[in-house]
């Protein structure tokens, strides 16, 4: 019998071999930074072969999984690892949620992409002052070129969703396959590119990616979208360029995370925030409890498991 701890009920999930037992932890409560704590660690913790993390929090895995001598799988329910994956010891797999976000991360990109270019901020500060703004000509989404760099699953879904936009959507991609480019191939694309939406994972390589050369290589007003991690764009450099205006940006991440009190991102003109919120919607949960009743027939079955971290990144 495998025990797994997650932070769900089994009845939540589907059909499940009869080879499993359940032990249930959510994080516990939280401290003062919003952090997971070791409060409620289940006592029969050093049974467990498969945990499955719970979603939006910082847990000190590096105190809980040395209490853990079985376990074989972690299970996270987000799509990037890169904040847990140096916590992973030798002879434990784990497994991120790629797919289980794709449509609500790509539904938000949509709308941050919108939104910019149709100014919806200004008409919403506009409507607190009870202000009916002037008419102007302001842009639109139809005829842009949007190039997304860190084409993976979320890129194909936001793909999918452009598609009535009458938009030209290139791709980018770490190496490069049919129809995408590799990302060595970004200095001759950027400056042709409307709208630049990431969606890399955080790697070394990607670490302020967006850079002074970067940005310097976009044309005058392209719109840089940030649906990956914050530190994938250099922030100084960020606002250099949006301090000028020449440049606009809208980030669902931001480094820091989160944005402290009185950061200059806050006042930047030409940028629109929202607060890494990408993937936590009404989707979510169906898609991951499908995704973990799945992993679990597969460990079960001894079949290989879906979305190994080992995986070459997009």
């Amino acid at each position: 019998m495998s025990l797994v701890m997650m932070p769900f009920r089994p009845d939540e999930l589907g059909p499940l071999p009869t080879t499993y037992s359940f032990t249930r932890y959510d994080g516990g409560a939280r401290d003062a930074a919003g952090a997971g704590t070791l409060d409620q660690v289940p006592d029969d913790i050093e049974d467990v072969e498969l945990w499955v993390l719970p979603y939006g929090l910082a847990l000190p895995i590096d105190r809980i999984v040395p209490r853990m001598p079985r376990l074989r799988v972690i299970q996270a329910q987000s799509a990037g690892t890169d904040g847990i994956a140096h916590l992973i010891p030798d002879g434990v797999t784990l497994c991120n949620a790629r797919g289980v976000h794709d449509s609500a991360t790509a539904e938000l990109g949509v709308g941050l992409i919108i939104a910019s270019m149709r100014r919806i901020p200004d008409f919403v500060r506009a409507q607190d002052r009870g202000e009916w703004l002037p008419f102007r000509q302001y842009g639109a989404l139809a005829d842009k070129r949007v190039l997304i760099v860190g084409y993976g699953s979320i890129g194909e879904a936001l793909e999918r969703r452009l598609e009535g936009f009458e938009v030209d959507v290139v791709r980018v991609a770490r190496r490069a396959r049919e129809g995408v480019h590799p990302i060595t191939d970004l200095p001759d694309l950027l400056p042709d590119a409307d709208v630049v939406v990431m969606l890399t994972p955080l790697t070394d390589a990607t670490r302020h990616l967006v850079g002074p050369e970067f940005l310097a290589a976009m044309k005058d007003d392209t719109l840089l979208v940030n649906l990956a991690r914050g530190p994938i764009v250099d922030t100084e450099a960020l606002l250099a360029e949006l301090g000028t205006g020449r440049l606009r940006a809208a980030l669902d991440v931001t480094d820091p995370e989160p944005l402290p009190d009185g950061h200059p991102l806050w006042s930047a003109p030409g940028l629109l925030i929202s607060p890494h919120v990408a993937g936590g919607t009404s989707a979510m949960r169906p898609r991951v409890l499908r995704l973990v009743t799945e992993q679990l027939r597969r460990f079960a079955s001894g079949e290989p498991l879906l979305n190994r971290v080992d995986a070459s990144p997009t």
